[in-house]
């Protein structure tokens, strides 16, 4: 046996009960750069003088945290005032929390009822990168049911949440996804065709919920609807989703504003607005 067998062996991850702020010193420039930040929060237009001073640190050394700030959009800088505020960036990394909070909380009470009211299991998805992306689920209570881990990525035209999102999108937007992500065929009744598809989103706009008619398993069927921010802008779908044996064609005109309802009063709940529908 060599003589490093006889040393005790290092422990790996970091001790439990060993409190984090111990663990490691912070990164001094990513620290002095958040300090900056948390001081223009608080007030809007200081010159670089008064964030030295109330900062305690050379002049020259604010202005290059500023600098780097403004570089990557969380700090703005107006020449004429010579000031300095928090920039557009910073307020999306905070929205963005804010929402993904706030969706989930809300979106929980909404989708248990909308399980209760239609036996069905509810989703929760957004769309991310031109896919569709599965948050949360409230199961069905029915032996057979659908299942997506929360995670679960998917094609947008192929999949309830995915075209009641598209159908809310700008025609450009909706060109740039097709193009990278394409139109794969699942099943015999996928979209596979533009002018399909975007013959099926318009319907999907006018009335406000989405209907997937096995387009990506067969004998399963999902009724989705959208969930819009503050500017109206569609950023998550409600839907449920179950065998086409417990959705045939006479329940799904029932079932699409039961879905409609339950994804609009989650709008409510996050302070957000539907759009309004243009007249022709």
């Amino acid at each position: 046996m060599s003589k490093a067998d006889d040393l005790p062996r290092r422990s790996r991850g970091r001790p439990r009960t060993q409190p984090i702020d111990e663990q490691a010193a912070p990164v001094q420039a990513l620290d002095r750069g958040l300090t900056v930040l948390r001081t223009l929060a608080k007030d809007s237009g200081l010159t670089l003088t008064d964030i030295a001073l109330r900062l305690g640190m050379p002049p020259s050394s604010a202005h290059r945290i500023l600098a780097t700030l403004q570089k990557h959009g969380f700090a703005e800088f107006d020449g004429s005032a010579q000031e300095w505020s928090v920039g557009i960036e910073a307020f999306r990394v905070g929205n963005a929390y804010l929402v993904g909070t706030n969706l989930l909380e809300a979106a929980r009470e909404f989708m248990r009822r909308l399980m209760d009211e239609t036996g069905e299991t509810a989703n929760l998805a957004i769309a991310d990168n031109g896919e569709v992306v599965f948050l949360s689920q409230v199961e069905s209570h029915n032996p057979i049911r659908a299942f997506f881990r929360p995670g679960t990525r998917g094609h947008l035209h192929a999949s309830g949440i995915g075209k009641a999102l598209l159908a809310n999108m700008g025609r450009d937007e909706v060109e740039t996804i097709l193009q990278r992500r394409g139109l794969p065929e699942f099943t015999p009744k996928t979209l596979t065709s533009p002018n399909a598809l975007y013959a099926n989103l318009a319907a999907t706009h006018a009335r406000g919920w989405s209907f997937d008619d096995e387009e990506r398993y067969l004998g399963m069927r999902c009724i989705a609807a959208p969930v819009f921010n503050g500017f109206g802008e569609a950023i998550a779908g409600i839907s449920v989703s179950g065998p086409t044996v417990r959705f045939p064609d006479g329940k799904i005109a029932e079932i699409g504003p039961v879905v409609k309802r339950a994804a609009d009063e989650v709008t409510a709940k996050i302070g957000g607005r539907a759009p309004a529908l243009e007249s022709d």
